[in-house]
């Protein structure tokens, strides 16, 4: 596992960021048991803004991506202000990937949105995910053990994930280090196109902690 630093403290206690010194972000420990990389993921089913259900069962055969969001994190923001998260989805959904954006933020939370809300949220940011699902009772959050936003996962046309953590090495709020940084998803989405076992399975996640009802 990478040794992910923190180069600024930029938020107080009320962003939800949790951070450790120099030593890098500190993600809580959860009461749940996260899913494990190597075996098959766990199955779920949750409704989509579309207001149909959305099955993992229902791609079948498919790489499948997860991406857990909250629109008012500033490192969600940094992604999406930079175009970085939409040019993820764009290629990998142009390549016959499945990209499903999960919203776990908990009612009267950071994040927290309704379908219409999120379907805004999509259009503006000129954002491509196959679906975006809502999760306000974080079941399938905790199912996985998603810890921070943005957290992601990708999973293989057999059904096993292959990789679970943070989107890139660089886990700062800083536009610029979009630029420069490497990107795990892409990395680990380019090994299972070439059928092959993903460098990097698993990272740290960094973000803003995932608004879980208590």
């Amino acid at each position: 596992m990478p040794n992910l630093s923190v180069t600024r403290r930029t938020f107080l206690a009320g962003t939800g960021v949790a951070l450790l010194s120099r030593s890098g972000l500190l993600t809580p420990s959860p009461a749940w048991a996260a899913a494990k990389v190597g075996v098959a993921a766990p199955t779920f089913s949750a409704g989509a803004t579309s207001g149909k259900n959305v099955a993992l069962a229902d791609y079948k055969g498919k790489v499948v991506v997860l991406e857990w969001t909250n629109h008012l994190c500033p490192y969600v923001q940094k992604h999406y202000e930079t175009g970085n998260m939409q040019s993820l989805q764009k290629d990998a959904t142009g390549g016959g990937v499945v990209w499903l954006t999960i919203i776990s933020s908990a009612p009267d939370t950071q994040g927290y949105v309704l379908a219409k809300e999120a379907d805004d949220l999509t259009r503006t940011r000129n954002a491509s995910p196959s679906a975006v699902l809502l999760d306000p009772k974080g079941v399938v959050g905790k199912m996985y053990g998603a810890t921070n936003t943005p957290h992601m996962y990708v999973v293989d046309k057999s059904g096993t994930l292959t990789y679970a953590g943070a989107i890139d090495d660089k886990p700062t709020t800083r536009r610029s280090d979009v630029q420069t940084a490497r990107s795990y998803v892409r990395e680990a989405l380019a090994s299972v196109a070439a059928g092959q076992p993903v460098k990097t399975p698993v990272t740290r996640a960094y973000g803003c902690t995932v608004k879980y009802d208590a």
